[in-house]
């Protein structure tokens, strides 16, 4: 299993343009990835269960990611937040 924490710069938040860049990215994996933001846990392969967090600017969340493709899936996940949020 890896986790990391990220904290969004991202004025908008995940809104929904990112939020379906990023579900598109997830799909690519089969280890299953995890979002949390206050208490609350989406995953990132659906588009409802991601909005549904409701992440906005200066959130902290927390990416868990955990399957055969863990390591290159939490390479790509962190790439894909210090890139677009």
């Amino acid at each position: 299993m890896k986790t990391f924490q990220y904290t969004i710069r991202e004025e908008l938040g995940m809104h929904a343009r990112p939020a379906g860049l990023i579900l598109q990215l997830a799909k690519e994996f089969e280890s299953s990835i995890v979002v949390s933001n206050k208490g609350n846990s989406g995953d990132l392969k659906r588009l409802m269960s991601v909005i549904g967090l409701d992440i906005r600017y200066q959130d902290t969340v927390t990416v868990t990611v955990e399957g055969p493709d863990e390591d290159v899936a939490a390479e790509e996940m962190l790439a894909f937040f210090e890139e677009n949020l």
